[in-house]
């Protein structure tokens, strides 16, 4: 019987034993978690404190006692694995309600630790961060009792975006600032114009270059010399891996603290296995690692392990494309591939399409942009980002697939869309991509 200790019950964990436990009715699961809670639906936190999530519950779809019952999983929550012997095969774990501490041995190790959020060096009652379900309740408990109006958003990434969207949806008065002019990193600068045509339309505002210097009360003094009264901070600055505990381990760390793996989500040392937010791994279409903190390669890397345990020793991760996405108000931004920092490994060109996302005479038509970068001399896609209110999830994610498969530039022309007046044109956006680029 194979002894199966996991580290985390979010996504990568509770997905890694879940998965396991259908295909191995025999194996002894369980699983550490540090925090209050399991298997909550991280990427709904914001939605629920903007109230378009109107249940709490629906963020929290099972429990401990669920997955004792129905799967046979002992879930810990509270308890926390504060060191790993992984040639002693143990682990050692603090139960935060009683303090007590124990040891617990393994034959198989699953490390989905994630990551936490990077707090700014400053004590006040009104400051938070949101990274899990606990943050959200005293985030939700605050602002009712209270009455909070205006809210500071710190941090230009796409979960501040989130907040933000929804605390002027709940009818409260955001600021954002950002310490830099880069923004929503993961896409081209120069598309991302229309977040701020958006804060500017909503007469939200914001300040780029801008930095907190200290916080007395309710008053905040800025690096630019401004001061403004808030009722809420929430920052958005960043993360780090949860792998300090990991330090004295056998288990290599990275220099930031993340655990490169195998194809097959394997770390440096026998048994142990690793995925989620705290890997590095690979890219799919082109050869670069890859760190890619997001939701469905926490999924697919749960199946991939429990799938290996379990005997098919022939299923391997083929790797990221790198595929994301926000909502920010009524405009969609998305891209897949590789980030542009990672451009300036390659010669490339660029090509792009400025057109509407369906055929123009018919009605509630929407402005679509889409841009694609491709190898100069193999003419393999790289690179794809679409911003549009309408269409732009469907063209990244053929664009996902295309580049799953090394597809070229040209290769686009033969895209054969579902064509109707309704969801595009005869020649798609990602057909006229290809055309265009054609020498």
């Amino acid at each position: 019987m194979n002894k199966v200790i996991v580290v985390g019950a979010v996504a990568g964990g509770a997905t890694a034993a879940s998965q396991l436990r259908r295909l191995d009715p025999d194996a002894q699961i369980t699983v550490y978690e540090k925090d209050r809670d399991m298997s909550f639906a991280n990427c709904g936190l914001p939605y629920y404190l903007g109230n378009v999530v109107a249940s709490r519950d629906d963020l929290l779809p099972i429990t401990p006692d669920d997955f004792k019952q129905r799967k046979h999983i002992d879930v810990l929550v509270k308890h926390e694995v504060i060191a790993v012997d992984s040639h002693q095969k143990t682990v050692k774990v603090k139960n935060h309600s009683t303090g007590e501490t124990f040891t617990d041995h393994y034959d198989t190790l699953i490390l989905s630790p994630g990551a936490r959020a990077n707090q700014l060096n400053f004590n006040a009652p009104h400051l938070f961060t949101l990274r899990n379900m606990e943050d959200t309740d005293a985030i939700e408990r605050f602002i009712e009792e209270n009455h909070v109006e205006r809210v500071l958003i710190v941090g230009g990434g796409y979960v501040s975006l989130e907040v933000l969207e929804n605390m002027y949806l709940r009818g409260l008065k955001p600021t954002l600032i950002h310490r830099s002019e880069a923004i929503n990193k993961h896409m081209d600068q120069d598309m991302n114009h229309v977040i701020f045509d958006i804060l500017k339309d909503k007469k939200i505002p914001y300040r780029l270059n801008e930095e907190i210097a200290s916080i007395d009360g309710k008053n905040v003094t800025f690096t630019s010399g401004l001061q403004e009264t808030y009722d809420l901070i929430i920052t958005g600055v960043g993360v780090k891996p949860n792998s300090d505990f990991l330090n004295n381990s056998g288990i290599h760390l990275d220099d930031k603290g993340y655990i490169p793996v195998n194809d097959r989500f394997q770390t440096n040392q026998p048994d142990v296995y690793a995925l989620g937010d705290i890997i590095t791994s690979h890219y799919r279409h082109v050869d670069l690692p890859a760190h890619i903190p997001l939701a469905w390669g926490a999924h697919r890397g749960a199946s991939v392990i429990a799938e290996q345990l379990a005997g098919n020793k022939n299923i391997t991760f083929k790797g990221f494309i790198g595929a994301n996405i926000v909502k920010f108000f009524d405009c969609t931004l998305t891209s897949t591939g590789i980030a542009p920092n990672e451009l300036k490994h390659f010669d490339y060109e660029v090509v792009e399409v400025k057109q509407t996302a369906h055929a123009g005479y018919y009605p509630n038509n929407a402005k679509l942009h889409l841009r694609v970068y491709y190898d100069k001399k193999s003419r393999q896609i790289l690179r794809g980002v679409a911003v549009g209110q309408k269409g732009a999830d469907k063209r990244i994610d053929v664009l996902t697939m295309a580049m799953m498969h090394q597809s070229t530039v040209d290769e686009l022309t033969e895209f054969e869309v579902a064509y109707a007046p309704p969801y595009s044109h005869p020649k798609d956006a990602l057909n006229m991509l290809g055309y265009k680029a054609r020498p």
